[in-house]
């Protein structure tokens, strides 16, 4: 697994989380970082997307609630979620164009393992 995701959990309505999103031993300063999520039953969507730049774009369903964000000294890429609903519960999944490791090999599109998020209402 390239990228290692966290900060899933079971939050009431209404509530926060932020997911975490990390580069195991690789570098993705310079690639766009996503977020996407698939809930029982559904087919996996975008959520969110930060380019290399900062420039950041969301699904509507989310938008003015979610904050993607970035630290690339940290080769992390966070998703702040705010005001969760229930419909909002799904296996969240980061994803990166590329990482680039100090051996000179690279990993296009690659995933992480996904972390579950559940809203009560």
């Amino acid at each position: 697994v390239q990228l290692q995701a966290s900060g899933g959990g079971l939050v009431a309505d209404g509530g926060s989380l932020r997911l975490s999103c990390a580069a195991s031993g690789g570098i993705v300063a310079g690639t766009s970082m996503y977020w996407y999520r698939q809930a029982p039953g559904k087919q996996r969507e975008l959520v969110a997307a930060i380019t290399s730049g900062g420039s950041t774009n969301y699904a509507d369903s989310v938008k003015g609630r979610f904050t993607i964000s970035r630290d690339n000294a940290k080769n992390t890429v966070y998703l702040q979620m705010n005001s969760l609903k229930p419909e909002d519960t799904a296996v969240y999944y980061c994803n990166a164009e590329t990482i680039r490791y100090g051996n000179g090999n690279y990993v296009y599109n690659a995933w992480g393992q996904g972390t579950l998020v559940t809203v009560s209402s």
